[in-house]
């Protein structure tokens, strides 16, 4: 059975659910930032899902990073599944702008997380449900 690594479930919250993967925010408002977790038992890399699940996220992240580099006017989109520290399958989908915290160097280690406040998180969860079609 499928659970949420507990780092993850520290760290983020949950928007939605897409076929395959949950869809989490983390908790950092430094950057719109969201995390998909194929719903499988035990994986750390993408090449052991089956094929089709490989298809499945790969169609999930697309759409994702789209819809993100839209909805926030992204100077880029960066995608990354590193598991250096959270061993479950995740794929990080980060906002990237020109004048962010830390461009153009990696988000890792840049700045500290600054959480969003409750105003801030509701609007958030509100406009990714939303664009993304997740309630």
């Amino acid at each position: 059975m499928f659970e949420l690594h507990p780092q993850l479930a520290k760290d983020c919250v949950e928007v939605g659910d897409f076929p395959l993967s949950k869809v989490l925010l983390l908790n950092d408002s430094n950057y719109p930032w969201i995390i998909l977790v194929p719903r499988r038992e035990d994986i750390q890399e993408i090449f052991q899902l089956s094929e089709e699940d490989q298809r499945q996220l790969l169609a999930e992240s697309s759409s994702l990073s789209a819809a993100m580099a839209a909805q926030f006017h992204a100077d880029k989109m960066n995608v990354a599944a590193l598991g250096n520290r959270v061993p479950q399958l995740h794929i990080h989908h980060i906002v990237r702008f020109k004048n962010d915290a830390s461009w153009p160097s990696p988000v890792w280690g840049a700045v500290a997380a600054k959480p969003y406040n409750k105003t801030e998180l509701d609007d958030l969860l509100g406009v990714f449900r939303s664009i993304l079609g997740l309630g």
